[in-house]
């Protein structure tokens, strides 16, 4: 730790890693003239459907456009109860608003951050239609009681693994089975600039997801064998418009093919982190799930302990940023939003774990572009504002 450097230009949480290979493939696609939805999309589809080894996928403008989609396919609406957690991303929980159905909210593990079968099954009620674990920050659920619980109540699972590409769950990817939505964002470990991917093993589920995404129309917005729309389509049904462009296929393709390298990167910088971090007791890392799992390092997320560190977590994030090191909120609790704060009403301590973590969670910087070094930047940069 001795002489880390100091950092001059501002170091963000995160920052996507994008080639000048990948910049070309865009490049060409710009010049093909076909720059919607077309041969790039398909295959970027395919590739990342043989990347999990998945049934089916289908690729899409945002991870909210496939969760949305989801939604829609199963009948999900008014009378309806999804659980979900609070520790998410407000999209899930505005998706199931705007469809009709009521959110109905898990309690996480302490340093997991994750639900579970045990967490979940007390809420299942007669009106529980769907439940969405979410993968978080890399790391997977524990899938196995929750697929058990949901079948036992003949209940659909869909997974959230907006944070997931790359992770495994006792040795399968994330994706290989059930349901699952990934999330391109940015931020992500690999992106498309936007776009999301819906990948399932439930071939009326694919194919309903498919249909609805492009108008509701009998056939793709790129069909495979014609070259395009056929002039014959027709609405089976009134759909959206979720599809993904040529353009954001290619940048994903390019990225997919790196994903692996991502994650090993990633890997050796969290490695990093803990290896510094465990030094600093005001400082709590997330716990790594104890059943079989690769961890696709997303985030690195830590809790700080407030009241030893006689500051709260926005004085600390300020101060990171008085020294030029961003970090991120993953996530403020939905119930804690002002519009759920207000509609649902939900008690204080309500789901103790996720409100103590909510005020707590701080994403560091970590991206394959950085360096151990920076790792080293940012641990001597916690060191001394917390002395």
């Amino acid at each position: 730790m001795t002489g880390a450097k100091i950092i001059i230009s501002f170091l963000p949480f995160s920052k996507p890693v994008i080639s000048e290979e990948e910049i070309e493939s865009v490049a060409e696609v710009l010049r093909s003239g076909w720059i919607t939805t077309g041969p790039k999309a398909a295959e970027f589809e395919e590739a990342f459907r043989e990347y999990c080894d998945a049934e089916g996928a289908v690729a899409l403008c945002s991870a909210t456009g496939a969760m949305h989609l989801a939604l829609t396919a199963l009948g999900v609406g008014p009378g309806d109860e999804v659980i979900t957690p609070s520790m998410t991303w407000v999209s899930t929980v505005n998706l199931i608003v705007r469809v009709g159905a009521a959110p109905v909210f898990a309690d996480i593990d302490r340093n997991t951050l994750m639900t579970s079968a045990d967490t979940i099954e007390p809420l299942i009620t007669k009106n529980t239609k769907l439940i969405i674990p979410v993968h978080f920050a890399g790391a997977a659920a524990d899938m196995a009681p929750l697929r058990q619980l949901a079948s036992r109540h003949n209940i659909v699972l869909i997974e959230d693994a907006a944070h997931a590409a790359g992770a495994e769950y006792r040795g399968e990817k994330i994706g290989r089975r059930g349901s699952a939505v990934f999330s391109f964002h940015p931020i992500k470990n690999m992106t498309c600039g936007e776009g999301g991917m819906f990948c399932s093993d439930d071939p009326e589920l694919l194919e309903r997801v498919r249909r609805l995404k492009f108008h509701g129309l009998g056939v793709d917005a790129y069909d495979r064998t014609m070259q395009g729309r056929a002039p014959q389509a027709e609405v089976l049904e009134p759909g959206f418009k979720y599809n993904l462009t040529d353009i954001a296929a290619a940048l994903g393709l390019g990225q997919l093919n790196r994903l692996e390298e991502f994650i090993e990167k990633r890997s050796l910088l969290a490695r990093r982190y803990h290896e510094l971090l465990s030094e600093v007791d005001e400082i709590l890392p997330l716990a790594i799930p104890p059943y079989p799992m690769r961890h696709a390092w997303h985030l690195f997320v830590v809790r700080l302990d407030v009241e030893r560190a006689g500051m709260d977590r926005e004085t600390f994030m300020k101060e990171l940023k008085m020294r030029n090191i961003g970090a991120g909120i993953h996530f403020k609790s939905v119930h804690t939003q002002k519009y759920y704060r207000e509609t649902m009403q939900l008690p204080d301590g309500a789901l103790p774990n996720t409100e103590w973590n909510s005020d707590r969670i701080c994403s560091l910087p970590l991206f394959p572009g950085m360096t151990l070094e920076d790792v080293d930047a940012v641990a001597a940069a916690i060191k001394e504002i917390l002395a």
